[in-house]
């Protein structure tokens, strides 16, 4: 049980943070009003949550404009990944 505890990740206990990663991914990328739709969060609520995964570098931004209005992207890095399917597993692992 003990070994099972240590990899799972406190980056990704929070909900909305787990619902963000488990969506990049399945997903090439998506942008802020994606996951803002998807998750069902406010703005504020949102930013902070990706800002905490950035932190971690879990997930990467590109800013880019569509018809002259700022979108970001938003997509999970190859660490960020890793780290995921590790919490991921030790879940599994804790419920067998």
């Amino acid at each position: 049980m003990k070994e099972l505890l240590k990899d799972l990740n406190k980056a990704f206990e929070n909900k909305i943070r787990l619902g963000i990663m488990s969506a990049l991914v399945v997903n090439d990328h998506l942008d802020f009003m994606a996951l803002k739709d998807l998750l069902g969060v406010t703005d504020g609520n949102l930013a902070s949550h990706l800002k905490n995964l950035e932190k971690h570098k879990y997930i990467r931004f590109k800013k880019e404009f569509l018809d002259r209005k700022p979108n970001t992207k938003y997509a999970a890095t190859p660490e960020g990944i890793k780290a995921f399917e590790k919490h991921i597993k030790a879940i599994e692992q804790l419920l067998k």
